[in-house]
């Protein structure tokens, strides 16, 4: 339903205190999708609807959104290559649906390009490690945030970029893109309390072979499997396998948003907990 004279009557209906003419008026308007928002934000600006009908616009908006990203969340999960960034991206939407994906995608082939001029087949994995850590870490100033190491801030991608300070995961997640767009075979180790990646040896029969592994929470530290056991016996965690192994992006995107349900529920933020652990359930469902 997108005829503007049944939008526009529905919307004088908007600040009706009856709430059952409100439920019904606007499931008619979440059920037209994206394509409303802008008749609606306008509407809003229109002040002489009042308080009430401001309020319920912008439910109305955040519940269309919130479905959008349900249904973006759910196409990647069921699709067959599950792009890490893509999925990055819709993540950041629950909370900026109008970020300018065109924006970041053109500073990651900005960061491709600068560890793309130093980098070559002729340099050993740890070698390109080095070039990597150089363009991202030295040239671009990514670092650790250690100071609001909670903050919701912390595991939007969009925000990192701006800030240049992330997360383990967000940082490992930039890392990976860079070496995803160059063919360097980086990976995500899903590492309990803290994440960090894998550089695997291409030229092995098995193509899971760890050679080493990346810290970017350290500006691209390299560690030993010594170092990850040492790690996880600070931990008082059992060795496991998994611990060791590269995961897959739809983990990657779990820990993600398990990170977002955690920040939010340390600022006691429930509705945004809720919603976080819908998008979560979508995940788990296939």
């Amino acid at each position: 339903m997108q005829d503007p004279k049944e939008i526009k009557a529905l919307l004088n209906l908007l600040d009706d205190p009856d709430e059952g003419i409100y439920d019904h008026v606007s499931k008619k308007l979440i059920d037209c999708g994206p394509v409303v928002i802008p008749v609606l934000e306008r509407a809003w600006e229109d002040f002489s609807y009042g308080v009430l009908f401001q309020n319920r616009i912008e439910e109305i908006v955040h519940q269309i959104q919130f479905e959008h990203v349900q249904s973006l969340l759910k196409k990647w999960v069921s699709g067959d290559k599950r792009n890490l960034l893509e999925a990055v991206y819709i993540v950041c939407r629950y909370q900026y649906p109008d970020f300018d994906e065109a924006k970041f995608n053109s500073f990651f082939e900005l960061l491709k390009r600068d560890v793309w001029l130093e980098i070559n087949d002729d340099l050993t994995a740890l070698e390109k490690v080095r070039v990597i850590n150089r363009v991202i870490f030295g040239i671009h100033g990514f670092s650790a945030n250690t100071t609001n190491y909670h903050a919701p801030q912390n595991s939007y991608l969009n925000e990192v970029l701006e800030s240049k300070k992330g997360s383990p995961l967000t940082l490992s997640i930039i890392y990976m893109i860079v070496c995803e767009m160059l063919e360097v075979p980086v990976y995500g180790v899903n590492l309990p309390r803290h994440f960090i990646l894998g550089y695997v040896d291409a030229f092995s029969d098995d193509n899971k072979k760890i050679l080493f592994y990346i810290n970017p929470f350290s500006k691209g530290t390299v560690l030993s499997k010594r170092d990850v056991t040492h790690f996880l016996s600070q931990l008082k965690l059992e060795t496991k396998s998994k611990y060791y192994a590269t995961c897959t992006n739809k983990s990657i995107i779990a820990r993600l948003l398990n990170n977002l349900i955690y920040s939010y529920t340390k600022a006691s933020n429930n509705i945004k907990v809720e919603e976080l652990s819908v998008l979560l359930d979508i995940l788990k469902s296939k």
